[in-house]
């Protein structure tokens, strides 16, 4: 009976038994070519999602039951559709498992999948190291060379260091095959871990004389890596330069080899990385370069140009002639090379070309200079890359000889060229003629041009640039005008030209209505309305026809833009602003003037009302101020950054202490006797030109009528102090608004002043209760003339630099004195400030005074001295008078210790 009995088997075989035959019972997975063409079979990507999720399930399952079986059919069906882009992080361990196993098979599916599913970032990758290192020191090479592949594709710091060793071992086998692997693993090594370089170096040059192409290619590699990872080892691989030209050379003389030749060329993989290698050893040394040269030529010149392949050496050649020490016909070989490549009908070698020019032209202008018609040529390319490319290289041909003909082949290009890219060009179109303008006359003609082309897409700097050009053109304001004029008249929607069209006209309106244009400096091409070369008149080149304009068709040209439903709330300020100066321009167009800025006194906003308002009030009631407020401009002063300064020991230089050409400073020159060396000296301060409404101009401009200030202080002369006394700190005014004061200020009661009591000393004691009183000073008559007297009464501050002085005007003819304006500058160390007179009419017979309250402020205690200007009408007569007053008190700004 017990031997009847059956043996029942142990729980694990019996386990491991039951799942052979649940394997044994479910079918075979489908194979990779099969899921393939399921994938592709489907006609929507929802059809596809629902393949891939059935077949991702089954492999699952299977990497669930452990079937060794299929799973390097399952792993390959999950690498593809890893690259379909769904998730399958879940097959790398079982990559692991085939790098584990012994059969190459297995081994070449495990590997590829560790490259793809696994990297430094992943710690599952640490896990195959001593995989890795067991199958380098495989007997079957490509065993060895797959562990190769994937150290080089996954290669993480720790895993170098571990496997640093093993590779540099196979650095110096016999084994071609093997050793370029393992050079480039060395070259990823040295990528992530640069202090284990050093272990590489001694096998590099038994490298460099493999006669196998793949061994020298991997080798130049290494020793590129290795030149821009350390400075030290750049210096020890230069005597590396005579055997990289000798392979170079034979590359080049050798015959047809059917094993490297591509396309006519013997291996020109191998000439591109070594003429690699040598750009970087023989930059920035003149000994590697020179005995690179000849080389360099050769290649050059005997590489041929018909291929591709050809044009990716002559490509590094010449960023390695460009970049080393080379002579210069080899650098205008280079040059030549690309202007070859900008004939060639291939767009990305055309690229290539300019790109290359733009970063050589620093280096050798006019090499590419020869090639400028070229690249001008290129501006028409239909592709928007290189016509971007070869802007940028026309600007940086730009200069003084060739300025009008590439800025003019610019504006051409920015008619046509894409709205995106106009700002750009009409940009840097300005700046070039900033830079290289051969004369004013060009540089306006331009800037004009410009803002006609690019419209409302120019830079908005573009219009205060153009403006203060023009400011500074005093002989060029009638042709200016004009021809704003007439563009305007053209287009009012092209909001730059329209704001500087209207700031002109307010300003020289009155040389737009005469009609007179002077022509001083010829042009070379009248470009303001021309589309095209071929539309350019002929008169355009030698005169300009002058317009003839009445004051009411600028007023409705001015109304029309500022009613116009494309003009902005910018230019409908400048408009109204040029429609208010031209109340002092035009004689005889007040009410259409009033008419015209009516309106806008209620408009909607406060910019625009506020200053309707303001000029209303000032046409209506303020007729003898607004001559003076509405004065031209003085020419604008060119905006200067911070770092463009001139500076003196740290110390900001004035104007007039700025050297020019062949011109000394001399310090010990400085002291004048004159009020403007006064005026020009360290103290940094604007003269003390109080007036009403009135601006200071250049002082650099001629002085004339308009209302020009400085022309006062043009006689006036003072004697120099004999001890240098500190400068004065500016003080800044109150700002003014233009309504403040409208009102009739009247004359101020000057005190009573108390007597003195002489002491035994012969001075005075002053005993006032509460405090000292500071005596008072007799008034003095500073004019009297046909009729006119002015005298000057002061009155002290409790400060002893600080005066205030009164003017009271009196008219003993049977006329009054309408108009009535007087204006005042003292010299730069003293400042005045005039308040509002009491009115603008000098009564007749005596019978009344016209007061004006000065104010002094004179902290150095210098002689005052004032030249004045004096306007009024007498009779309807016009009268204008200049002078000077200079019989002040001598104890005006004495300290009370003085009396």
């Amino acid at each position: 009976m017990e031997s009847a009995k059956k043996i029942q088997p142990r729980p694990a075989l019996a386990w491991h038994n039951g799942q052979r035959e649940k394997l044994a019972k479910m079918p075979a997975p489908i194979r990779l070519k099969d899921l393939i063409r399921n994938i592709r079979s489907v006609r929507t990507a929802a059809d596809e999602r629902s393949v891939v999720q059935k077949e991702m399930a089954m492999i699952r399952n299977m990497f669930r039951d452990e079937d060794a079986t299929y799973r390097c059919r399952n792993v390959a069906k999950v690498l593809y559709i890893h690259m379909l882009g769904y998730p399958a992080h879940f097959g790398q361990l079982e990559c692991l498992k085939l790098i584990a196993s012994p059969r190459y098979t297995d081994k070449r599916i495990g590997y590829l999948g560790a490259m793809l599913l696994l990297d430094e970032r992943h710690d599952v990758h640490l896990l195959i190291t001593n995989s890795m290192k067991n199958d380098m020191g495989h007997n079957t090479q490509y065993i060895a060379g797959l562990s190769l592949s994937c150290l080089g594709s996954i290669c993480s710091p720790e895993m170098s260091r571990d496997l640093a060793g093993e590779v540099e071992k196979m650095l110096k086998i016999s084994n071609t095959y093997l050793k370029k692997k393992a050079a480039l693993c060395a070259t990823r090594i040295i990528r992530k871990v640069p202090e284990l370089l050093e272990m590489f170096i001694p096998a590099v040059r038994s490298l460099l004389n493999d006669k196998n192409h793949g061994v020298q290619l991997t080798a130049v590699v290494l020793v590129t890596e290795m030149c821009t990872k350390s400075p030290d080892t750049l210096i020890h691989f230069r005597k590396f330069v005579p055997n990289l030209v000798r392979i170079l050379k034979n590359l080049i003389m050798s015959g047809y080899s059917p094993e490297h030749d591509v396309s006519g060329v013997s291996d020109p993989f191998l000439q591109v990385k070594i003429v690699k290698l040598l750009r970087i050893l023989g930059s920035g040394d003149a000994d590697c370069s020179e005995s690179m040269n000849d080389i360099l030529a050769q290649v050059a010149t005997n590489t041929e140009t018909s291929k591709n392949v050809g044009n990716a050496i002559l490509y590094e050649t010449v960023l390695t002639i460009m970049d080393i020490k080379s002579e210069s016909g080899l650098r205008v070989l280079a040059v030549n090379i690309l202007g070859r490549f900008l004939l060639n009908t291939d767009k990305n070698i055309r690229y290539v070309a300019l790109n290359t020019l733009l970063k050589t032209v620093r280096a050798d202008s006019n090499a590419v200079q020869r090639h400028r018609s070229t690249i001008v040529d290129c501006l028409k390319d239909p592709d928007i890359s290189i016509q971007r490319r070869a802007v940028e290289l026309c600007f940086a041909l730009i200069n003084p000889s060739n300025v009008r003909t590439m800025v003019k082949e610019l504006i051409f290009y920015l008619d046509k060229c894409d709205p995106d890219f106009k700002s750009y060009v009409s940009s840097n179109i300005l700046q070039a003629c900033e830079k290289f303008a051969p004369n004013k006359r060009w540089h306006i003609d331009t800037m004009m041009r410009v803002l006609t082309a690019a419209g409302n897409l120019v830079p908005d700097e573009s219009v205060s640039m153009l403006i203060q050009m023009v400011s500074e053109s005093s002989s060029l304001h009638p042709y200016i005008v004009q021809q704003l004029y007439k563009a305007l008249k053209e287009d009012t929607s092209q909001q730059p030209l329209a704001q500087v069209a209207a700031w002109c006209i307010g300003e020289f309106g009155d040389m737009l209505v005469s009609g007179i244009v002077d022509e001083e400096e010829p042009i070379q091409v009248r470009t303001y309305y021309v589309g095209s070369v071929e539309d350019i008149p002929s008169q355009s080149y030698d005169q300009v026809e002058s317009v003839e304009v009445s004051e009411g068709d600028v007023l409705n040209l001015l109304e029309s833009l500022m009613m116009a439903t494309t003009s902005s709330q910018i230019t409908k300020e400048y408009t109204i602003h040029a429609i208010m100066k031209l109340s002092a321009r035009f004689t005889g167009s007040q009410e259409k003037i009033k008419l015209a800025i009516m309106p806008y006194t209620q408009s909607l906003d406060m910019e625009l009302q506020q200053r309707s308002v303001e000029f209303q009030a000032l046409l209506r009631d303020h007729e003898n101020m607004r001559s003076g407020l509405l004065e031209k401009m003085p020419p604008i002063e060119k905006k200067v950054d911070d770092l463009d300064i001139p500076r003196n020991n740290g110390e900001l230089l004035d104007d007039d202490d700025i050297p020019h050409k062949g011109e000394q400073i001399n310090l010990q020159q400085q002291e004048s006797n004159g009020l403007l060396d006064l005026i020009g000296g360290d103290t940094g301060t604007t003269p003390s030109i109080p007036n009403m409404g009135l601006q200071q101009p250049n002082q650099e401009q001629s002085t004339g009528g308009g209302g020009a200030i400085l022309d006062l202080l043009s006689d006036l002369d003072f004697s120099a102090p004999s001890n240098p006394v500190p400068a004065m700190q500016p003080q800044a005014a109150p700002a003014m608004n233009l309504l403040d004061g409208l009102n009739a200020l009247q004359p101020t009661a000057i005190p009573a002043a108390q007597p003195g009591i002489p002491d035994l000393m012969g001075g005075s004691l002053i005993n006032n209760i509460g405090g000292t009183s500071i005596p008072a000073l007799p008034p003095i008559t500073a004019l009297e003339k046909d009729g006119l007297k002015i005298e000057f009464h002061f009155e002290r501050d409790s400060a002893p630099s600080n005066v205030d002085l009164q003017m009271r005007a009196s008219n003993s003819t049977g006329a009054p004195l309408e108009n009535f304006l007087f204006e005042a500058a003292v010299p730069k160390a003293i400042q005045l400030k005039l308040l509002t007179p009491s009115g603008n009419m000098v009564p007749p017979n005596n019978s009344g005074l016209l007061t004006q309250v000065m104010k002094v402020s004179n902290p150095q205690g210098l002689p005052l001295k004032m030249r004045y200007r004096l306007s009024y009408s007498a009779g309807g007569a016009p009268v204008n008078d200049v002078g000077v007053i200079s019989n002040f008190p001598a104890n005006l700004f004495s300290s009370l210790g003085n009396f």
